[in-house]
């Protein structure tokens, strides 16, 4: 069975989300991988991923929930490439490195879950993170 929510429990929905990644004291993180996503957010990084990016958020990770979506907030977001190869996942966590979900990562105008400005990254390039956006259906 599917489950359709109105949005007020859509919005509440996210409401939550968006205080899981703002916990701690300081910005959530957004780690940046090449490899195959796991299978879940509880399941640890595998071997076959390097990590090439990490992202650190803004204190209050998202703009405000309308309609059953909310944003990234504070974007733009820079950091700098720690290894080569090509960005196909992340994984976020809150400041105390508490997991918070995974997601997909493309190139501007991807539709992916979060677009940054290349997903082809070498050590020293910066890299943008443009857009993040996350929808309760």
């Amino acid at each position: 069975m599917t489950l359709g929510y109105t949005v007020a429990v859509r919005n509440s929905q996210l409401a939550a989300l968006a205080a899981r990644f703002d916990a701690g004291a300081a910005g959530a993180t957004i780690k940046v991988y090449s490899g195959t996503r796991p299978a879940t957010a509880d399941t640890a990084v595998g071997g076959g991923n390097t990590l090439l990016l990490t992202l650190t958020l803004a204190t209050s990770a998202f703009g405000a929930q309308s309609n059953g979506s909310m944003s990234l907030a504070g974007l733009p977001i820079s950091g700098t490439g720690v290894a080569a190869g090509t960005a196909t996942w992340f994984r976020a966590a809150d400041s105390d490195g508490v997991t918070v979900t995974d997601g997909t990562c493309g190139a501007e105008a991807s539709n992916e879950d979060i677009e940054l400005s290349t997903t082809t990254i070498s050590v020293g390039l910066e890299v943008t993170l443009t857009a993040g956006t996350i929808t309760q259906p």
